[in-house]
């Protein structure tokens, strides 16, 4: 049978992550989640205190870019691959608001999209790849077989999101996640490098109504569709 790079846009906390971990698993194929990634250098510019909310010291992060190195590693457990800076993982605290916060602005320099896009671009050499992010369908992969594009509106995302920071004990007022969401669609969506936009061949889907199961059973469908 043969393999497809499937590539997974949209906006934030529309469910990227968890339909892509899906399909992945459904299909065998490897999971890449590229917002990971940005966060983890995200974590890495707060820890060197590189970046805060009132400030963003872009040329030292350019400078300490071959000092950080990213990589996946498959937890039998979970199903899927976490992600590791620099040989830790920190699958959990890239999910914190401060990093949420934070995030667009580092996704706005084009030395660390580059550095990141030729990484993700190893990954898919081989297809069989689901790979989610910002630019997978019109930068990274567009050639991709199948390219969906996810959206949902900004009040459904944020209560999305605040449910899931409350489940790991994080304690945001929704009002500040729904602030998040707003900006960083924003963001996204108006940076120079790379914006936040649809592919010409992508399939939009609005989850605002659906639930996890009927959108993976209707992009699963897709993707075999694609594969077949």
């Amino acid at each position: 049978m043969k393999k497809i790079t499937i590539a997974i846009d949209g906006h934030s906390s529309t469910g990227k992550s968890t339909l892509a971990k899906q399909l992945a698993k459904a299909l065998n194929y490897i999971y890449v989640d590229t917002g990971a990634m940005y966060r983890a250098v995200t974590l890495y510019a707060i820890q060197q205190n590189f970046i805060s909310e009132t400030y963003f010291y872009t040329d030292k992060l350019i400078e300490n870019l071959n000092d950080i190195y990213l990589s996946f590693k498959f937890n039998d457990d979970l199903g899927f691959a976490e992600i590791y800076l620099n040989d830790e993982k920190v699958e959990d605290q890239i999910r914190t608001i401060e990093v949420s916060k934070l995030v667009s602005k580092i996704a706005t320099v084009s030395e660390i999209r580059t550095k990141l896009v030729q990484q993700q671009k190893k990954y898919g050499i081989d297809k069989g790849v689901v790979m989610d992010g910002r630019d997978i369908g019109t930068v990274v992969f567009p050639d991709a077989e199948l390219k969906i594009f996810m959206t949902a509106s900004p009040e459904i995302r944020a209560r999305r999101r605040f449910l899931e920071m409350q489940q790991k004990k994080m304690d945001t007022p929704f009002d500040e996640v729904l602030k998040n969401v707003v900006e960083r669609d924003k963001m996204d969506s108006t940076r120079t490098d790379s914006p936040l936009i649809i592919a010409k061949d992508a399939v939009v889907i609005d989850n605002s109504n659906l639930s996890k199961e009927e959108q993976f059973n209707m992009i699963l469908k897709l993707a075999n569709e694609r594969i077949n």
